[in-house]
């Protein structure tokens, strides 16, 4: 399987992408675990210009150009050898991140987001966990941190709240594939939420 994480800045979805790629191994899995933007050595370096510096640093556009490069490598280099393996892929964000922050809250490009998407990924997730939690807490965790990865998180509350609204909408865009998970609670609640909703 394909899994894939995606929600807000400080949502957790690290936090419970790993917790799942661990349950998921002592069920006696082989599992990848890895991340957007970055899961192959060209795909991080592209990570760094994309989540360090400032807030404006690249235009709307210029984001969807470099998440959908990064996003390429990743699939050729990491994502397709392990399902071809037989491998579970664990990935914390994919293409809905690019959907829902440059397709909708940063501008509104979702045509440009799913035209190029379809031209350079062609590939979506077989299951999508939207890891939902009050914008406020979220933010006080992503700022919590610390560290130089804080671009997004420095386009402050509203920009948040935008994206929170995004990705409750994905769950109803494509109920197929997007689970919608309650990420208030502890750690091994929302782990226990995600691996029912699995």
């Amino acid at each position: 399987m394909f899994i894939s994480f995606e929600g807000i800045d400080g949502c957790g979805k690290s936090v419970q992408s790993r917790r799942l790629a661990q349950i998921l191994g002592n069920e006696g899995r082989q599992v990848i675990h890895t991340r957007e933007p970055g899961g192959s050595t060209g795909a991080e370096e592209i990570r760094r210009l994309l989540v360090e510096g400032d807030g404006e640093r690249w235009s709307p556009e210029t984001e969807c150009l470099l998440f959908t490069a990064a996003r390429r490598d990743h699939l050729e280099r990491t994502i397709r050898p392990a399902l071809a393996q037989g491998k579970t892929v664990i990935t914390d964000r994919f293409a809905d991140s690019t959907r829902i922050y440059q397709g909708a809250a940063r501008a509104d490009l979702r045509m440009i987001v799913d035209q190029l998407h379809d031209l350079m990924i062609g590939t979506d997730p077989d299951r999508t966990f939207i890891l939902d939690i009050d914008p406020e807490i979220a933010l006080a965790r992503g700022n919590a941190r610390g560290g130089t990865e804080d671009r997004f998180e420095s386009l402050g509350l509203g920009f948040q709240q935008c994206l929170a609204d995004g990705f409750r909408h994905l769950a109803t865009e494509f109920p197929d594939r997007v689970r919608l998970i309650d990420a208030s609670g502890t750690v091994d609640q929302v782990a226990a939420r995600v691996r029912a909703a699995l």
